[in-house]
């Protein structure tokens, strides 16, 4: 079921908030319980075949967290790392097969020449983001910050529908306490109305642009996949397109959790802080998938020493974590390259602030921002041609076709310029931009939806910002003048329900 479709918006959702805050006026238990199977509901709709595969996860990892809890409590410490041990290593198991099997397979049979084979595995949705939420939670239980061990509420903070297939990555911290609280069992119209305003955001990065842009994206890709020599502009195009549209994908279903778990009276963390509007690689990872940083950090870097051992571990760690930050991503070489360019870019950006002698990131002199914004944008592209690209040929496909090096095709109505552009010394020549792909070949949208692309980042606050007053970035006021506003976004959205497509991150 997905947030973007009728179904989910005119059925589920109003069912389950009814029954939730119906069932809350009784007792907040029920209304627990009801939502957390609310939540199974919404991923068997997926498939139900792997329910019983959440359940057991669930049930292993709570059984695991309450002993670690126990076991601190009759200061056993050796028993206590040793039962973290086999919990984070039962997690990584379960994920390694379902997700990387295959992928480990494959590339041992292509080194030693064997055919060995798993069969089809098929990838439950929202694993990874289910995973690292509960080795979050464990790790937390190791180190004393859980303090609930309610059942119901176990579940239902790892199966939470709003989250559950793409994330954000939780802390138990942030949502156990919540559902204690009597106030998010009582019906606010404050929160469904921000949640609605949200949510309509969300709705509309995803239909209106993100699924627009894909009609540039894909064709691309999948020309330089087929061997097509995309040309420069074809080739920029194709990675502009994809760069937008991951962002107004992801973003806008992380909008739309949001907006949906406010109509709960729930608050999930803000994931995106307008990262393209980042100075520099280490500020984009401040602000893009800030959950996933967040638990890179804090349970990958800091392990493994961060910076405290010198400058040599510290970047060591930062490339170690990057490229299994990558791999976290998908089982496919494009993803490791994705996360070593970023785990380089950090290293890179890192060395150039010592070079300085500049103590962070946030000391920049404002004049060096607009270039560094430049700089960092441009390098963040060329990381997510790796990203999108099926395989390594492709991506250098792309790569070498963004370098200018298979020539520029420019539209004929720039032939009479062609004597001042052929003193430029490139293989220039005029004709289809996006000749041998199956990109729409009408120039005027492809310069709207560019166009209105960077205006929106770049020029526009985000959406937390939108409505946030002076306190808190989650408790803005409903505005009676914007409401007409968001009442046409929000139909225009559902007109476009006719192209309905999944979130990009619904693979991972």
């Amino acid at each position: 079921m997905l947030f973007n479709s009728y179904g989910f918006i005119f059925l589920f959702l109003p069912v389950v908030l009814i029954g939730f805050f119906q069932l809350g006026r009784v007792n907040h238990a029920y209304a627990a319980a009801w939502l957390a199977l609310s939540s199974l509901c919404f991923y068997g709709y997926w498939n139900v075949a792997y329910v019983g595969l959440l359940l057991g996860s669930i049930a292993v990892n709570y059984t695991l967290g309450v002993w670690i809890a126990k076991a601190a409590v009759q200061h056993a410490a050796g028993r206590k790392k040793q039962l973290l041990i086999v919990a984070i290593t039962t997690n990584l198991l379960l994920l390694a097969y379902y997700k990387y099997a295959n992928f480990f397979i494959g590339n041992i049979n292509s080194v030693a020449g064997t055919h060995w084979s798993l069969g089809d595995i098929i990838l439950p949705l929202g694993i990874s983001f289910f995973t690292f939420t509960q080795i979050a939670y464990l790790v937390d239980t190791y180190q004393g910050k859980v303090k609930e061990y309610n059942f119901i509420h176990y579940v239902l903070f790892v199966t939470y529908f709003p989250h559950l297939i793409a994330g954000p990555v939780l802390h138990h911290k942030e949502m156990m306490p919540q559902f204690s609280k009597p106030s998010t069992y009582r019906f606010s119209y404050e929160n469904l109305a921000i949640g609605l305003t949200f949510f309509t955001i969300g709705l509309a990065k995803k239909v209106l642009l993100a699924d627009s842009l894909a009609e540039y994206a894909s064709p691309a890709f999948v020309a330089a996949h087929d061997g097509v020599q995309l040309q420069f502009f074809a080739a920029w195009v194709g990675a502009l397109a994809y760069t937008f549209q991951l962002y107004f994908d992801f973003s806008g279903y992380s909008d739309m959790a949001i907006g949906i778990s406010k109509m709960f009276g729930v608050d999930l963390p803000i994931n995106f802080n307008s990262p393209y509007k980042a100075h520099n690689i280490i500020e984009f990872w401040r602000r893009w998938h800030m959950t996933l940083s967040r638990f890179l950090r804090d349970y990958l870097y800091i392990p493994l020493g961060g910076n405290r051992k010198g400058t040599v571990h510290r970047y060591r760690n930062l490339m170690i974590t990057m490229l299994l930050g990558g791999l976290w991503h998908g089982a496919n070489w494009t993803f490791v390259i994705w996360g070593g360019l970023h785990g380089l870019y950090l290293v890179m950006n890192h060395l150039w602030l010592h070079y300085k002698g500049v103590p962070d990131a946030h000391s920049l002199k404002s004049g060096n921002k607009f270039m560094g914004t430049l700089a960092t944008f441009i390098a963040v592209v060329c990381a997510w041609v790796f990203f999108r690209a099926d395989s390594i040929p492709a991506a250098l496909a792309m790569i070498k076709g963004m370098a200018g090096l298979n020539g520029i095709s420019l539209p004929y109505s720039l032939a009479a310029f062609g004597k001042y552009i052929n003193l430029v010394p490139l293989d220039i020549k005029y004709g289809g931009l996006f000749s041998g792909t199956n990109m729409p070949q009408e120039l005027s949208g492809l310069m709207f939806w560019l166009a209105i692309s960077f205006y929106i980042i770049w020029a526009t606050p985000n959406s937390q910002q939108l409505l946030a007053n002076k306190s808190a970035p989650l408790s803005g006021r409903w505005k009676a003048y914007g409401g007409a506003f968001w009442g046409g976004l929000f139909a225009l959205s559902l007109l476009s329900f006719s192209r309905v497509s999944e979130f990009l991150y619904f693979q991972f």
